[in-house]
């Protein structure tokens, strides 16, 4: 009898492990997509965000690639990651998984994917991002960002919202409201990418080490800001 059950744990454990694999290829796979994501934009600094709303971001999330469900209608659905300032002043910290789902996504059309960024401009901004879920628009007010450099824009943007969202969708990148959509973190994805279970405040907190699939992602954050203004 113990040589069975001992049989159908290592079948079971066989099965999983493939499936594991297969899981940490598409987080890593999720984080390059990130990071090109958001090296593209700052890269077209005339038609992206503003460099002068990055350098006072608290933090940055990045979803690539948000999906519009066909077999529900409205139905939105995405995973991405996020970084903070690190404490001491320069740089940024490890990444922490987060999963958007529902919410007004503005430019996607049809079956569509669209890359969100939000950028986080205040403490009450950060401690929303760090509980374990909060919806835009109700938990924590959201404003489309500016594209480019419009100053003046910029003001009104900063003093109006906790958290600056756009969106890419078809080559066109603009500045949407998500209101109604619910960011929660993203356990399962935070343990393969360290190794261990850990919430999201326990990495952006901890300011914990990125995991080698994930420094890409951070180099581009210290690329185009290191240093919050």
């Amino acid at each position: 009898m113990k040589k069975k059950v001992g049989l159908t744990l290592v079948w079971a454990l066989s099965g999983l492990l493939p499936a594991e694999a297969a899981q940490k290829d598409e987080d890593a796979e999720r984080l390059e997509r990130a990071a090109t994501v958001f090296q593209e934009i700052m890269d077209t600094p005339d038609k992206g965000i503003p460099q002068s709303l990055l350098d006072k971001a608290h933090c940055a999330v990045i979803v690539p690639g948000l999906k519009k469900g066909a077999f529900i209608f409205g139905a939105k659905y995405g995973r991405g990651f996020f970084s903070c300032r690190s404490k001491k002043g320069v740089g940024w910290t490890g990444p922490a998984a987060v999963r958007v789902e529902g919410g007004s996504f503005g430019l996607q059309i049809g079956g569509s994917e669209t890359d969100v960024i939000l950028l986080v401009m205040n403490e009450n901004g950060v401690r929303r991002l760090l509980s374990s879920k909060f919806t835009l628009g109700a938990d924590a007010s959201v404003a489309g960002g500016p594209v480019g450099r419009t100053s003046s824009a910029e003001v009104d943007a900063l003093l109006s919202a906790e958290i600056l969202s756009w969106s890419r969708s078809r080559g066109i990148f603009a500045g949407v409201s998500l209101q109604g959509a619910t960011l929660r973190q993203d356990l399962d994805v935070n343990r393969r990418l360290y190794g261990r279970p850990l919430t999201n405040r326990e990495i952006i907190e901890g300011e914990l080490a990125p995991p080698a699939v994930a420094e890409r992602l951070v180099q581009a954050l210290n690329k185009y800001s290191s240093r919050k203004s």
